[in-house]
């Protein structure tokens, strides 16, 4: 018997930055964001044997231990075991052995959401096989509490509230680790559009997100003016941009984007780099009218907003730079589960 589950991975289209602490708690965050036809993937395998198999297939990585107390978090796997450990904990986890095999559909670092989305595929492998009453916002606060307290994981909130929820969400984070997922009811052809004219570009380099967070959220217990107005900013374009996608006004969403790429460099150092910075002028001279670094920025993905039929100038372009753009389709659904 398998039990598998699948959530998907984000992009991130304004605000972002506002939901890690401490700027949320101190002044609240806003975020808009829709997940993609980009999956992190868990299967648990109930095995005879008193023996825990464990397994990264995309980074081909495999450790085995014996069943018993709790396992090391040593650098290697640690999501799974992090993950394995508290649910063993918190609901207990009957039988002998088991196998977790994991895949992800982007590179770790990549700036998609992935060490997040995984911990949330990973609990809800767990929850299909142990047929756990947990909703929606319990199972993105376990992935959370999971990652920020017991691994002790630098970072944000809205990854594992998007990769639960799925869909097109204007999020709101508060303190004490409140969260508010607003689903936007954006029309078809609207989406359609965007997704016709939002080009996705891998820069083929990986980053270390919890570096930048760590100076980001440094920079606002120091008070440093700069990086909290930039916060400020970009909680605006949130909300720019949850109005232009309701109301249909598509073709502003370059400027929103604008807006908020020269607003959050301004956060932390390490955002941006020459080469981000070569990328995106050049994608601009082709023909897009504004862009973002995914995540926490300084590599991984960037996405472009490119009007009319410029993104296969912009496509071009970008080609030079040793990246890739990458296919997707919005998603309407968030973590899904089942057993076989």
């Amino acid at each position: 018997m398998l039990h598998r589950s699948k959530a998907p991975l984000r992009i991130g289209l304004a605000g972002g930055g506002t939901d890690v602490s401490p700027y949320s708690d101190l002044y609240g965050g806003a975020i808009l964001n829709a997940t993609v036809s980009l999956f992190a993937h868990a299967s648990i395998e109930p095995l005879e044997e008193d023996t825990l198999i464990f397994r990264g297939l995309d980074r081909q990585e495999e450790q085995i231990h014996e069943c018993g107390g709790e396992l090391p978090i040593d650098g290697k796997l640690d999501l799974l075991k992090g993950v394995y450990n508290r649910i063993k904990k918190e609901f207990g986890i009957p039988g002998n052995g088991l196998r977790l095999s994991t895949f992800v559909d982007a590179p770790a670092g990549s700036g998609l959401g992935t060490s997040s989305t995984l911990v949330v595929a990973i609990i809800g492998a767990f929850s299909e096989m142990l047929r756990l009453p947990l909703g929606e916002y319990d199972v993105a606060h376990l992935a959370y509490d999971i990652e920020r307290n017991d691994l002790q994981m630098a970072g944000g909130r809205q990854d594992q509230y998007a990769a639960t929820f799925g869909g097109v969400n204007y999020m709101e984070f508060f303190e004490k680790d409140r969260v508010i997922v607003n689903p936007l009811r954006v029309k078809q052809q609207y989406l359609f559009e965007l997704e016709n004219n939002l080009l996705l570009y891998y820069t083929s380099t990986s980053r270390e997100s919890a570096k930048i967070i760590e100076k980001q959220s440094r920079n606002v217990i120091e008070k440093k003016e700069s990086s909290i107005e930039a916060m400020h900013q970009l909680k605006i374009q949130a909300l720019l941009m949850k109005e232009a996608l309701l109301k249909g006004k598509i073709n502003q969403i370059g400027e929103i984007l604008d807006f908020g790429f020269r607003q959050k460099q301004q956060m932390a150092e390490g955002i941006s780099n020459p080469l981000i910075d070569e990328i995106y002028e050049n994608a601009k001279l082709a023909g897009a009218t504004g862009g973002k670094i995914s995540g926490a920025g300084g590599g991984g993905f960037m996405t472009f907003y490119c009007p009319g039929v410029s993104k296969y100038r912009v496509m071009e372009v970008l080609g030079q730079f040793g990246g890739h753009c990458r296919p997707y389709q919005f998603t309407d659904h968030g973590l899904t589960t089942w057993t076989i």
